[in-house]
């Protein structure tokens, strides 16, 4: 398993965008982003030559496109053909669905609480979803430092209910991206825990949406956070897996400091940990540079999930630098 940065929100001039998908990459290199997702409004058009931006930069690009709709964005990974959007009604959005996921491609709910029209057509979520368990990933945090954003408060809060009535849904950050300039405030990465094999044989844009479909991501502006469980006959499960519920199961978090070092600035301090359920903040230990990783018991007997927040002094407030997505419990 490898944890590899992805920005999953990006735009072109083929749409709104500034910026060619060749700058775009190398941008994306210079924040030390091994890919990209292109999401352009209602257009594939902008991978044209695809293949050779990635042999030229290094640097990863998702075949994706964003609809854009009067109800809302949707955000579609990993199709290789156009998915027509333009019948879908507010209660019709599984049509559209059904067609991504027959190319074996993933859906994710755009900036679900952003402000709409007339600001910016169609940015808040309006489409019915009668089955959440066919949404494959909702965009948590969006645009730059994504923690202090209102509008990201309420989409996190909208996932932790999901979770807490029993799907299994991926959370995301996405700078929702349209131009390379340089930048003051926090860029967020989403981390995805690709599968090295399957990477090896089907290639990194395969492996990665296997990722995000497994619910194995981490999403932070600074440091990268992980989360392990083993129950009491030693069997372990990571982030996006499952694990038997019990009154005394070991609990492992800890920091990487190296990811996207020298992309963040962190001053020296005690961070602080929340490891968070169904049933609220279960426990808090503090880690730092110099005791990256603790390991504790919880009772997690009536948990549906798990997952760990990170919090601390970052970029001139305190708040949420980074969290994991969930390990569920049978």
């Amino acid at each position: 398993m490898q944890w590899l940065p992805f920005e999953l929100h990006c735009h072109t001039f083929h749409s709104d965008g500034k910026q060619s998908l060749p700058e775009l990459a190398e941008a994306a290199k210079a924040l030390g982003l091994r890919g990209v997702a292109l999401t352009d409004h209602n257009t594939m058009t902008g991978l044209t030559g695809r293949e050779e931006v990635m042999a030229q930069t290094g640097v990863e690009v998702i075949p994706g496109l964003e609809w854009t709709t009067f109800f809302g964005h949707m955000l579609t990974l990993g199709i290789h053909e156009y998915v027509d959007w333009r019948n879908l009604s507010p209660f019709h959005i599984h049509r559209g669905i059904e067609g991504v996921h027959r190319q074996g491609g993933l859906v994710g709910v755009a900036h679900p609480f952003r402000v709409g029209s007339p600001m910016c057509t169609g940015c808040f979520w309006e489409f019915d979803v009668a089955d959440w368990s066919k949404i494959d990933y909702i965009e948590v945090w969006s645009t730059l430092f994504p923690s202090i954003r209102r509008n990201n408060a309420r989409a996190f809060a909208m996932w932790t209910d999901l979770l807490n009535q029993g799907h299994r849904i991926a959370a995301t950050s996405g700078r929702d991206w349209h131009v390379s300039d340089p930048v003051t405030e926090p860029v967020a990465a989403t981390y995805l825990g690709v599968n090295a094999e399957l990477e090896q044989a089907s290639g990194l844009t395969v492996a990665a949406l296997d990722a995000l479909k497994r619910g194995a991501v981490s999403v932070s502006m600074g440091p990268l956070l992980q989360l392990q469980v083993a129950d009491e006959h030693g069997h372990k499960a990571g982030i996006g897996e499952t694990a038997v519920p019990g009154p005394a199961i070991d609990v492992t978090v800890n920091i990487d400091f190296s990811a996207r070092e020298g992309q963040w600035e962190l001053p020296e301090q005690k961070l602080a940990v929340k490891l968070v359920s169904a049933a609220g903040e279960l426990a808090a230990v503090e880690l730092t540079r110099a005791q990256p990783q603790a390991s504790l018991k919880l009772d997690v007997t009536a948990a549906r999930w798990l997952r760990a927040e990170l919090y601390g002094a970052f970029c001139g407030a305190h708040t949420m630098i980074g969290f994991t997505n969930a390990i569920y419990f049978q």
